[in-house]
């Protein structure tokens, strides 16, 4: 058996510090991952309206298309976590191996699946405008999901075993990247054409490739392939993928149910016209910024809670939930100041450079719906630490019940108040705030049942090593 390894700087287990040092680079690396998103937008709206609603449109349906795979990889965060917390360290690459199997066999059912979305798009009867540039961002990207999914893979491993700075350095190559890049091929600098929404893709897909390379380097490197027997992980292992899918496919099924409810919900938006997409778009934009850093407090508390849970210690698992608890309402309180505080601001800096009377008749719409984001982002932040404890625990199921639940139930309310009803849709975007407030309480049974407490995802594997109070599993 593998022994444990002191990290460099020792926390109390379970403590906020030590839940900040996993969090703090999984943090700036969503905020990363963000920026490139929200850039992306800022620069298609100088060029109109339309060209920002068809990038988050495309741009969001081409990631649905990747959910399920990129939940049920994503699963081999908690996964690493449990073995290297059994002290069982040369399977944390196997797991990872296991991973990027399932995400190889998955591209060509992804491409498969790609008229789909021009197919959704014409249904959903948003203005020819933006369907054009929609179906050429959405097709770009789809054809290059590959490399988000190897990306993800990679940097799993690393957020299972702690070392998250890897995955914030990946990050921050990529948005580096991906900005510089759109800003030469969306408005055709340094010599080259302008391209427009498709500079936007390429760039984005560039930044991606160079994200990619900094964590498959990492992976590689010596260090880290004598830590974890990288070089021996290289095969198949059914015993590790049956646990992957096992538990990994409530994760998968539950991604994909929540972004594809969530995308029928912004179509069902859009639809309304231009001037509520235009709402709609900056208020999920700044809705975007301000939920991606708490995935990286979810990243700490799965990662931590699976680690734990992987040592039989299930009350330092249960403190690591509250310090990302207390973190994520510490970061919701500064965010409620932030929008409240600032809301033409941030209405505002999408303003196109010409044309715009669209944006004019959307700003206020878009002002009341960003005020409102920050209590929905409160909400959010609840839901996301204790199911991910419960991921972390293995308690895949139960979290996928009660996230698909919360989704689904929006849907058919929604479409009552914008198509039947013919209600303002500030009433629809007020009612998902509400249904938020009340899946929390689910949320907060499920965890409190303590049912996760008994549950063994690596049971069958040999007994771990004692811990106390002095050493910690490494890779903080």
């Amino acid at each position: 058996m593998s022994e444990l390894v002191l990290p460099e700087k020792s926390h109390a287990p379970g403590s906020i510090r030590e839940l900040l040092a996993v969090a703090v680079p999984m943090v700036v690396s969503s905020a990363c991952d963000t920026t490139m998103i929200f850039t992306d937008r800022l620069f298609l709206s100088r060029l109109g309206s339309e060209q920002m609603n068809a990038a988050m449109a495309g741009g969001l349906t081409s990631f649905v298309m990747m959910t399920f795979f990129i939940g049920l990889a994503g699963y081999s965060t908690a996964l690493v976590a449990q073995y290297l917390g059994a002290g069982r360290k040369e399977r944390c690459a196997r797991v990872t191996t296991q991973a990027l199997l399932v995400c190889l066999a998955a591209y060509p059912l992804i491409l498969l699946c790609r008229p789909l979305g021009p197919w959704m798009f014409r249904l959903s009867g948003i203005d020819q405008s933006q369907l054009a540039p929609q179906i050429v961002y959405f097709n770009v990207l789809l054809y290059a999901s590959v490399v988000a999914l190897a990306r993800h893979c990679l940097s799993c491993f690393f957020s299972g075993i702690g070392k998250t700075r890897v995955v914030m350095i990946s990050a921050l190559t990529a948005m580096t990247v991906n900005i510089a890049a759109n800003y030469v091929l969306i408005f055709g600098k340094l010599g080259f054409a302008p391209l427009g929404i498709l500079g936007a893709a390429y760039g984005t897909i560039l930044g991606s490739l160079c994200g990619l390379a900094v964590v498959a380097g990492a992976y590689l490197s010596k260090a880290n392939r004598a830590a974890y027997g990288v070089g021996e992980s290289l095969k198949f292992d059914w015993e590790i993928m049956k646990k992957l899918l096992r538990f990994g496919y409530p994760a998968g099924l539950e991604f994909f149910f929540n972004l594809v409810a969530f995308n029928i919900m912004i179509m069902l938006f859009h639809s309304r016209g231009l001037v509520t997409a235009t709402a709609v778009t900056i208020l999920f934009n700044w809705d975007l910024v301000t939920f991606m850093p708490l995935l990286g407090i979810e990243v700490a508390v799965t990662s931590l809670v699976g680690r734990y849970m992987g040592a039989s210690n299930p009350d330092t698992a249960h403190r690591a939930c509250m310090s990302g608890l207390k973190s994520g309402w510490v970061y919701s309180a500064l965010m409620l100041v932030l929008f409240v505080g600032f809301p033409s601001f941030m209405v505002d800096v999408f303003r196109p450079e010409t044309g715009g009377e669209v944006f004019q008749q959307a700003r206020p719409m878009a002002l009341f719906m960003v005020k409102t984001v920050a209590f929905y982002i409160m909400v959010e932040a609840i839901i996301i630490v204790f199911s991910g404890a419960l991921r972390g625990a293995g308690d895949t199921f139960w979290a996928m019940c009660i996230s698909v639940g919360l989704h689904w139930l929006m849907l058919p309310v929604v479409f009552l108040m914008l198509n039947v009803l013919k209600l303002d849709p500030e009433y629809a975007w007020v009612f998902v705030i509400v249904i938020y407030m009340v899946f929390t309480i689910f949320f907060w049974l499920r965890y409190r049942s303590g049912k996760w407490r008994k549950l063994r995802v690596i049971g069958n594997e040999p007994p771990p090593p004692t811990l106390d109070s002095t050493h910690e599993i490494a890779g903080i």
